[in-house]
């Protein structure tokens, strides 16, 4: 009926989102880390779902060019709830 989706679900849907995006630019987890100013380790979390921060997430994004992207879904979600009219 209705289809159950779970935080540890989707954070590891982010987390392989990243490694596909840093692969797809032939990136080390090393080389990502040093440019975005972070530990090797919080790569390797993040890719695997796990203890990381939205802060990370969203430089990974602006370091792959998708911040705007992600940007413009907030915002249209937001003026979506927004200007939708309550049932109550």
């Amino acid at each position: 009926m209705f289809e159950v989706v779970e935080i540890k679900d989707v954070k590891r849907e982010l987390g392989e989102l990243v490694k596909a995006l840093r692969k797809q630019r032939n990136l080390s987890e090393t080389q990502l880390a040093e440019r975005l100013d972070v530990s090797r380790t919080t790569i390797q979390n993040l890719e695997m779902g796990k203890n990381f921060t939205v802060d990370t997430f969203l430089k990974v994004m602006k370091e792959m060019d998708l911040l705007t992207q992600i940007h413009q879904e907030v915002i249209q979600t937001k003026n979506h709830v927004v200007n939708t009219k309550s049932l109550y």
